[in-house]
């Protein structure tokens, strides 16, 4: 039987029918629900707790499971447990400080003249209240009232209060005025200090007296901004107009109830935070995508409200924080290392950002691999300059700079850098390539010798920053920039090699001291190979336009989890997330280091490594080497030594002959060289039937077809064509 309180439609004719049936039965549902949930130990407890129970109704948190499953609140608040922060805050308060005695300081001729000007009126304010004072004029208005109400006696009441009032004041006044005037012609005796000390107080305490309501005297040395406080309700307000189904339909069952917060709102601090739990089935990523709607409902600037998900927790945890002021608005502060005087050491964090409470974000640069990615124009460049400079500025550090792009964003790295490379041609992309190679080559032989370290020296089988420190084990920290790395990866001749050396350094490098800092545009799976961005342990990804994307550079299921750089807007320049610097996901915005400021920190790390001894390679004018087999010529010198009449020709005989030909750039030329010269071009040694000629004997070694040499001309000069047309 349905009761009449859980259904409006009861029918209460079914219900008398039923009543006045002989087989119905009224049921003791306290006794019915005894029976199906037994008390098995006898304590009372009543076994299983049904839901709709007093029981199953009592709020958990006041249980001991709960307290014990409950997170502690820091009792300090994070500023006062940070030694960085606190510094922060200290200075802070003590050029707030200085700058307001400063402005104060400089407008006391204003300050004094508007005193004087405003006195007269001061005066005859103090004058005017003493007067009604001692005559008690406050209440003869009260007075005349009851003399129109003819009521005598309460009349002659307050009239004999008026006298005794009037009679003290006036004693108390008849002595102050005395002593006025004892004082002023003391004044004749005073010191000279004390002739002009007395007016001018008289003259301020007059003039405070004649200030306007609305004209404060002194003006404002600091404008603060006036923000309203977060609440609760403004919070749940704005979550209700961003049209998600499961956050709509949770508020119009239960109200503000269907939004849970898990902490009270707090300043944290230029800001406001909010813990928030969702409605159940709607995630943090879900409102994430919204921040610009979220924005509206909070009527705040895009640049104020920053939500971010923790996945830690459950995929509905929201942190929402709200700041004063926009970020984007916001003077950003200035790198930390800029004012450091001496060199810097890149074993310790690098500052990288600040998050949009304006306290510093640092990264660690050894053991780990830097991916940046963004679309173009939002400071992937800027993001990658701020690591190299703090590498250049440690002298025992190696850099080698490629830009692919051609603009110039690394060229103030170009005096300190070992290796350096700038354009969009097909030079620059070789010279990447090569780098590579000269790095894979690199990681096997620090592998070499840290092998041969004694486990006292190197007990974890890596570089240290000790070990980074001596020059004679060539261990150094070597930290390679490739800007704009798509154009490489792409390259119709270089880009499958060059992504595969890449996936070999990088996931090799980490333990061996080399560092890898990845820009792209374009994070695709061609021109940005998985096992690279798999093996980046930081990430660093500015604004972007798709799930695909975010992902390719933050790591899978980075979007789903709420991690989405899709998020940022056209004027959250610089800003993006980092994902591998600390446990959870943090929004940044790097630091801005201008053309000229980092061409005088470059200036300085030159200076450092010179005094190092520690300056090589392009910083010094010394070309890095020349490869065996030439790019440019190494097709056609091939045709040249191959008649057509041989279709296939050993390797170690058309190293001979090519050596012959040119002995300047193939003397030196091996078997191996020439395979991983004609690589980028598609060919490959095979098995070729050929007679020795020194033993006449025919045999079986490896050698090319020349065929794929002039289809492989006929290629090159088919995109020259393109690129020329």
């Amino acid at each position: 039987m349905t009761s009449p309180r859980d259904d409006d439609r009861f029918d209460w004719h079914a219900a008398e029918r039923d009543l006045n049936n002989p087989d119905a039965e009224v049921v003791d549902l306290d006794a019915a629900r005894a029976a199906r949930n037994p008390d098995p130990d006898g304590d009372g407890d009543g076994g299983p707790v049904l839901v709709d129970s007093p029981a199953a109704q009592r709020p958990l948190r006041f249980t001991l499971d709960a307290v014990r499953a409950g997170q502690r609140r820091p009792i300090l608040p994070a500023w006062l447990r940070s030694r960085a922060e606190l510094a922060d805050m200290m200075r802070w308060a003590v050029g707030h400080l200085l700058h307001t005695t400063a402005y104060h300081l400089t407008r006391l001729p204003k300050y004094a003249g508007k005193l004087a000007l405003r006195s007269p009126a001061g005066a005859w304010r103090l004058l005017s209240g003493a007067t009604r004072w001692v005559f008690d004029w406050e209440g003869e208005q009260l007075r005349q009232a009851t003399s129109e109400t003819r009521d005598g006696e309460l009349y002659l009441k307050l009239s004999r209060q008026r006298d005794r009032r009037v009679r003290w004041r006036g004693i108390v006044a008849t002595f102050t005025l005395a002593l006025s005037l004892v004082g002023g012609a003391a004044m004749m005796w005073a010191p000279s200090w004390a002739q002009w000390a007395i007016p001018a107080l008289l003259v301020t305490l007059c003039g405070l007296a004649g200030q306007p309501a609305d004209k404060p005297l002194l003006d404002t040395a600091v404008v603060v901004p006036r923000v309203a406080r977060l609440t609760s309700d403004v919070v749940v307000r704005a979550l209700a107009v961003l049209g998600i189904s499961g956050i709509t339909q949770a508020i119009a069952k239960q109200g503000t109830k269907a939004i849970a917060f898990t902490a009270p709102i707090t300043r944290d601090g230029p800001g406001w935070r909010a813990d928030i739990d969702l409605p159940p089935g709607v995630t943090a990523g879900d409102v994430i995508e919204r921040r610009d709607r979220l924005a509206a409902g909070l009527t705040r600037p895009l640049g104020c409200v920053w939500p971010e998900g923790q996945p830690e927790v459950h995929p509905g945890r929201l942190l929402l924080w709200v700041g004063d002021q926009d970020m984007a608005a916001t003077p950003p502060k200035p790198w930390p290392l800029l004012k450091a005087s001496g060199a810097f050491d890149l074993g310790r964090p690098v500052p990288f950002g600040t998050d949009p409470r304006g306290r510093v974000i640092a990264i660690e640069m050894p053991y780990t691999n830097l991916l940046i990615g963004s679309i173009p124009g939002y400071g992937k460049t800027a993001a990658t300059q701020v690591p190299m400079l703090a590498a250049a500025l440690d002298p025992y550090s190696e850099l080698w700079c490629f830009d692919f792009k051609g603009t110039g964003g690394l060229d103030p790295l170009e005096k300190v850098s070992a290796r350096y490379a700038s354009g969009q041609d097909d030079d620059t992309a070789e010279a990447g390539l090569l780098a590579l190679r000269e790095l894979r080559k690199e990681c096997q032989r620090r592998a070499a010798v840290i092998k041969g370290l004694p486990k006292a020296v190197c007990p974890d089988n890596k570089v240290t920053p000790e070990l980074a420190r001596r020059k004679k084990l060539g261990l150094h920290w070597l930290v390679v920039a490739l800007d704009e790395v798509q154009e490489l990866f792409s390259h119709a001749e270089f880009g499958k090699e060059a992504g595969e050396l890449a996936e070999k350094v990088i996931k090799l490098g980490r333990a061996l001291g080399v560092i890898l800092v990845v820009a792209t545009q374009r994070p695709d799976a061609k021109s940005l190979p998985t096992g690279v961005s798999a093996n980046a342990g930081t990430r660093f990804c500015l604004r972007v336009m798709g799930q695909i994307e975010n992902d390719m550079i933050l790591g899978t299921s980075a979007y789903k989890n709420g991690i989405r750089a899709t998020m940022f807007a056209k004027k959250d320049k610089g800003v993006g997330y980092l994902v591998g610097a600390a446990d959870d996901a943090q929004i940044v915005r790097t630091f801005y280091v201008d053309g000229p400021t980092a061409e005088k920190i470059t200036d300085r790390a030159r200076a450092l490594r010179e005094a190092a001894g520690t300056l090589t390679g392009h910083a010094i004018g010394q070309a890095a080497p020349t490869p065996a087999a030439r790019r440019d010529t190494l097709l056609d010198d091939i045709l040249t030594v191959v008649p057509a009449t041989e279709a296939k020709v050993w390797a170690e005989t058309l190293t001979e002959r090519l050596a012959d030909l040119n002995p300047e750039a193939y003397g030196d030329l091996t078997r191996d060289q020439l395979t991983a010269a004609l690589k980028p071009y598609g060919i490959t040694t095979g098995q070729v039937w050929g007679t020795d000629p020194t033993t006449g004997k025919g045999a079986n070694r490896r050698g090319i077809d020349r065929a794929d040499i002039t289809d492989a001309v006929a290629e090159r000069n088919k995109r020259r064509g393109d690129k020329a047309a």
